[in-house]
């Protein structure tokens, strides 16, 4: 299968391939046409329809098709796990267009061959990428392939490809040391990991890398070797410069929180705020990293000093002291926190209403449970799901009170906003109206559903996001 028609390289997307977020993550605008291509394309719920011949009526109707616009609606079918028709929309780039296809897209693709056709034949297509590519993109097939191997578990193959790239004059670079690091942690062999360690510390082709130490350090960590963990974070904050400052120290934080170091995490925090700009995401590590010291104090001054100086509310950080005053049992607390946000004209999101309901449940409060589970359904957003022990339980509380409206009126929240199939909805609602006691027969349903209706859900889904 022939994958690459030509490659646009660019070092700088490197760092994208193994997050995989090679595409634009914006939403459409307002003044985006009222049909979209990706609206076109949403009805093929059969996974065996293709979905070329929507693209091609598409491009004869003289339609504008954009690469950007091509990138996103591959990104969002890979989101709904409609990998084959991500992996088309790439065979008829490659087909109909002189698009320029980067390094990213080569990963992204071997990726959704390995998916859709195996292994064996992202193999192929990896040694033919790399067969045609310069040095840089050939370094990238063979690391795309060793982080199928590792992903899969087969740890066996890393040591003979990394072989065949020496011996066929490929570059190791930092990346394919750190897959390899991570596999030898995967399976706790120290004695591997260090020997790969010094040979990377004298490979005079590869720049000592902070990633590599942060790696080796989680491997000690789960050998339970802390001196030896904390040497590592030391060596690596020592590659820490410039713009790898912030998500390095922000990794920093959260290890160190994990030993259980409260000294690192301040000296660490107090480090980051000389980089001169607010992150939020810095606020959820530091906050993160003290409520795992369980220094509240801590985490409650640093909250207020997000607040105080946020631009952009992000209820990840609230989120967090939400969740550990309702463990604790401080439930006003949880209250106060969610009403300050209302009043500064902030809307809750599902993820705060969830585990506020949950702290409800754990305190045997199914009133207030019950109501503040609605509210998270009403404001379900992609990706999210309630939490399917609090939702058990709501609904057995509401089927124990002979409350079948209310519980009726739940379980068509959870349809409309395709958190479960029609036929899971239709057993629930059946076995609420019948005499069956135990919570367990609902709990099953919840775990469950993810695997029915899979596909079509992901369509609507899809749907959903071409409309808005």
């Amino acid at each position: 299968m022939q994958i690459i028609r030509r490659f646009a390289v660019d070092t700088s997307s490197i760092s994208r391939v193994f997050r995989v977020l090679p595409y634009s993550t914006e939403t459409l605008t307002s003044n985006a046409p009222k049909e979209s291509l990706q609206s076109r394309i949403s009805p093929a719920i059969d996974l065996r329809v293709s979905i070329v011949p929507a693209l091609e009526q598409w491009r004869k109707e003289g339609r504008s098709i954009k690469q950007q616009d091509l990138h996103r609606l591959i990104r969002k079918l890979r989101t709904f796990k409609r990998y084959n028709h991500a992996l088309e929309i790439y065979e008829w780039i490659r087909d109909k267009f002189y698009f320029d296809i980067s390094p990213g897209d080569v990963a992204i693709q071997l990726d959704l061959i390995s998916k859709v056709h195996g292994l064996e034949q992202a193999e192929n297509g990896g040694h033919y990428a790399g067969d045609e590519g310069h040095g840089f993109v050939k370094t990238l097939s063979y690391n795309v392939m060793l982080g199928l191997y590792s992903r899969l578990g087969k740890h066996e193959k890393l040591d003979n490809l990394m072989q065949e790239m020496e011996e066929n004059g490929i570059g190791l670079d930092s990346f394919t040391y750190c897959i390899r690091l991570n596999a030898y942690c995967a399976t706790s062999d120290m004695e591997g990991m260090e020997k790969l360690l010094m040979k990377l510390e004298t490979d005079p082709a590869v720049n000592s890398d902070w990633n590599a130490y942060i790696v080796a350090a989680n491997g000690y960590l789960k050998a339970d070797l802390k001196e030896k963990a904390v040497e590592m974070l030391k060596k690596s904050e020592q590659f820490i410069s410039g713009r790898s400052r912030r998500f390095g120290y922000e990794i920093l934080l959260t290890l160190y929180a994990t030993m259980g170091n409260k000294t690192e995490v301040y000296r660490i925090w107090n480090l980051y705020k000389t980089i001169g700009k607010f992150f939020n995401t810095g606020y959820v590590a530091m906050v993160s990293s003290l409520l795992k010291l369980d220094d509240m104090d801590g985490a409650e001054k640093t909250f207020e000093e997000w607040l105080s100086g946020n631009k952009f509310f992000d209820f990840r950080v609230p989120n967090l002291l939400i969740r550990a005053y309702c463990k604790k049992g401080l439930l006003e607390k949880a209250e106060q926190l969610v009403s300050r946000a209302i009043e500064q004209g902030e809307e809750p999101i599902a993820v705060t209403w969830d585990a506020l309901a949950a702290g409800y449940h754990e305190n045997n409060q199914m009133e207030k449970a019950v109501d503040t589970l609605k509210k998270a359904l009403l404001a379900t957003s992609q990706g999210w799901k309630p939490n399917p022990v609090t939702l058990s339980a709501c609904l057995e509380y509401l089927k124990g009170k002979g409350d079948v409206e209310e519980a009726e009126n739940l379980i068509r929240l959870l349809r409309e906003q395709s958190l479960v199939s029609a036929y899971d909805s239709d057993r629930l609602v059946n076995y609420i109206r019948s005499e069956e006691p135990g919570s367990s027969t609902i709990a099953q349903m919840l775990w469950d559903h993810e695997d029915l209706d899979a596909e079509t859900d992901g369509v609507v889904d899809l749907k959903q996001e071409s409309i808005s």
